[in-house]
């Protein structure tokens, strides 16, 4: 379970990603948290920040308004065209995190948020985020262990399996907590890690824990039946104002040496 998606098949029963990530960008510390990012980076006037797997743009925009110089990358070619369209006066451009269309040293500070566990060698996105900045540069990493999620439910066990039933079909499903080791790992210094936890109670969030028993199911970790017995148990909880997932997100941070 996590408070983003995972990449979707052709299989998959999931909202549009953008509204998905429309929706986490509002869940409940979302906001703080991305301040956090820019505090950590240091951002102000004339800082050229690069984010990398900006999905709708809402980081860059945030970060142009602080006076820094932004410009966003991400992959999907959606997004980018949704980013464009939102925010017309900033710098968007399609590219692979692990494969960034910029000369050597030219950004100060490199932001990944929500973006690591999605690749299969989050180390390769970590030397070209060396590569791209300038020495002294910083990077900010933030990400959820896909296995440390909290979900109150009448079957634990049962719980258990289908969150790490989920997190297995991440291509990295723990590497925020490897946040720390990826930087030193390659040449950043000063590496520090928070982390702060979004706790999510509204019924408009079920579907997030719906989706994880989907998932378990498509899995072969659990029966169609146990899928079913836990989504009752979660959609009862949601409608009597009872409903509770805590997920633990992590922000590492860290200086590129010389």
């Amino acid at each position: 379970m996590s408070i983003t998606p995972a990449a979707r098949s052709g299989r998959d029963h999931r909202p549009p990603l953008l509204a998905v990530l429309d929706a986490v960008d509002h869940a409940p510390g979302a906001a703080a948290l991305r301040a956090r990012s820019y505090e950590l980076l240091g951002v102000a006037a004339g800082t050229r920040l690069l984010d990398v797997g900006c999905g709708g743009g809402l980081a860059v925009a945030e970060a142009a308004a602080l006076g820094a110089v932004a410009a966003g990358v991400d992959r999907d070619e959606e997004m980018i065209a949704a980013a464009r369209r939102r925010h017309p006066g900033q710098v968007f451009a399609v590219a692979e995190a692990a494969a960034l269309p910029y000369e050597d040293g030219v950004w100060d500070a490199y932001r990944a948020d929500k973006v690591l566990h999605e690749l299969p060698e989050p180390g390769a996105a970590l030397a070209e985020a060396r590569r791209v900045l300038a020495p002294g540069g910083r990077a900010v990493l933030t990400g959820q262990d896909w296995d440390t999620c909290v979900l109150d439910a009448e079957d634990g066990a049962l719980t258990r399996t289908i969150v790490h039933a989920r997190a297995d079909r991440v291509p990295s499903p723990r590497v925020a907590r490897r946040f720390r080791g990826l930087l030193l790992d390659h040449g950043f210094g000063e590496v520090t890690v928070e982390v702060s936890t979004a706790v999510l109670t509204d019924a408009r969030w079920l579907p997030l824990a719906t989706g994880l028993a989907e998932a378990a199911v498509r899995a072969g970790a659990v029966s169609p039946e146990e899928a079913a017995a836990w989504t009752t148990d979660q959609t009862t909880r949601a409608t009597t104002n009872r409903f509770f997932l805590a997920v633990p997100l992590f922000t590492a941070s860290g200086t590129r040496g010389r």
